[in-house]
């Protein structure tokens, strides 16, 4: 499901100035050899274990050079965490696509996901492929405004982007078929739990005294919550507020 045209912006707490225009799509001299490092990388996915074809297909699709600082271009498609500023990072492409096939091939719905930690925008415009719209939810302003700038130039319009508090979700929008987290807590947070869908899916890291896990909560049609662990992970923290 490809999307394109204006990005829908950032929405603000009441008092908080913002002046997002959409910004000219930036000339990178990349052209075809992105479209063949894309493909590699979606190659290399394969190879450890990715097999949702339609994840395969939304990265091969998303130009993740285009959410990187123009100097880390080069190393876009390599299988690495590239900093974005304020001390955070852009997932590597198998965490993206790891997220996203948990959600796809554990069943839940493709009408509304809510990301927690919008950062450059890079997953918010993968997960617009797999899904009808996309909430997506940063707490730092300067990222917040960045991921609208960069998802605005790369023509996604089914984007609605937030500043708050991750933790406490969007419960303004809805519920949600699935919600992915960018970030390691604690523990799932209870309003993310409570904002998810009957039939619903959520991925999240979890901190524990052996290092992150990839936990999993579902929630069945009668409201019922079970969880389950999917391998390790390796995320910057979950932190609560705005900056």
């Amino acid at each position: 499901m490809s999307h394109s045209g204006r990005s829908r912006g950032v929405v603000r707490p009441q008092g908080f100035a913002s002046s997002i225009v959409e910004p000219t799509r930036r000339s990178d001299g990349l052209g075809m050899v992105s479209d063949r490092q894309r493909q590699r990388m979606c190659e290399r996915l394969r190879l450890r274990g990715i097999r949702a074809e339609a994840v395969l297909a939304a990265m091969e699709r998303v130009e993740r050079h285009r959410f990187v600082d123009p100097a880390l271009a080069s190393r876009a498609y390599d299988d690495d965490a590239l900093p974005i500023g304020h001390r955070q990072t852009i997932s590597h492409p198998w965490s993206v696509a790891r997220m996203m096939e948990l959600a796809l091939t554990l069943g839940a719905g493709q009408r509304h996901w809510l990301e927690v930690g919008s950062g450059c925008g890079y997953q918010a415009a993968v997960m617009a492929q797999l899904c009808e719209r996309v909430t997506s939810i940063e707490r730092i302003a300067a990222l917040s405004e960045q991921a609208g700038r960069n998802l605005a130039a790369a023509g996604v319009q089914n984007v609605r982007l937030v500043y708050g508090d991750g933790m406490l979700g969007a419960r303004t929008a809805g519920v949600f078929d699935a919600i992915v987290l960018a970030a390691a807590g604690m523990d799932v947070p209870p309003a993310l739990v409570d904002q998810l869908a009957p039939g619903g899916v959520l991925a999240m890291p979890v901190q524990r005294a052996a290092g992150q896990v990839l936990v999993v909560v579902r929630k069945n049609s009668e409201g019922r919550v079970s969880h389950s662990d999917a391998g390790p992970a390796n995320y910057v923290p979950l932190l609560g507020g705005v900056t």
